[in-house]
């Protein structure tokens, strides 16, 4: 149909022809509005998509488990319970300052035990959590503070007097196992969450999700 026709039979309608321009001119319009609002949503969706798959891969170390022999995934401890650690740690008869923490995470109970004085090092099978670890320490310039990717069934116990463990209930026979061949006599052991199964401990602190569970070797 011509445009000629389509103004003919637009007049003979009995409509206001401005009225009807109007309408023809939204009618040519509207194609090239939706097109653009599709373009907007797909840019939309991208930078959304995006966003999550960045969010992903930073959060993933995190999150992923950190002692490979059980499942044990990185949470952090609470405030409440670092304080239930350092009050063990100021309570103990052994007199000793080094410290060993097994699955040390982002380095909270290292670096505070670092802080008031121990000689503490945190072995971790996350690269990630240790090198943001080793980060935090020196951004907080502790230096008596360490650690390093390593497994915590090949550690050397006996420079340790103080071990800290915050394992899944799973894992504490085994742990406990290897506890009674690897410890000296001036030892003790914090557990954190789960006590060891068969050791009776010389006191608790806290309760709930927070308590800690001493041992003297």
């Amino acid at each position: 149909m011509t445009m000629e026709n389509k103004n003919t039979q637009n007049l003979n309608c009995g409509c206001d022809p401005y009225l009807l321009s109007l309408v023809e001119t939204s009618q040519e319009q509207q194609p090239v509005a939706k097109i653009s609002n599709r373009s907007t949503g797909l840019l939309f969706a991208s930078i959304t998509g995006g966003a999550a798959i960045a969010l992903s891969v930073v959060c993933f170390p995190f999150v992923a488990p950190a002692l490979r022999r059980v499942v044990l995934p990185y949470v952090p401890a609470s405030t409440q319970q670092v304080e239930n650690v350092m009050k063990a740690l100021s309570k103990s008869s052994t007199g000793g300052k080094k410290l060993i923490d097994l699955g040390s995470g982002d380095g909270r109970i290292v670096l505070a035990a670092g802080q008031r004085g121990f000689q503490s090092h945190g072995v971790e099978l996350n690269t990630v959590l240790v090198l943001y670890s080793k980060l935090a320490a020196w951004r907080q310039r502790i230096k008596n503070a360490t650690f390093s990717r390593q497994d915590l069934f090949k550690v050397d116990y006996t420079k340790y007097n103080n071990i800290v463990i915050f394992g899944v209930e799973e894992m504490m026979p085994e742990l406990e196992a290897l506890f009674e061949k690897s410890l000296t006599s001036s030892s003790q052991v914090i557990a954190c969450r789960f006590p060891l199964p068969n050791w009776k401990p010389s006191h608790i602190i806290g309760e709930g999700i927070d308590t800690v569970w001493v041992y003297e070797v």
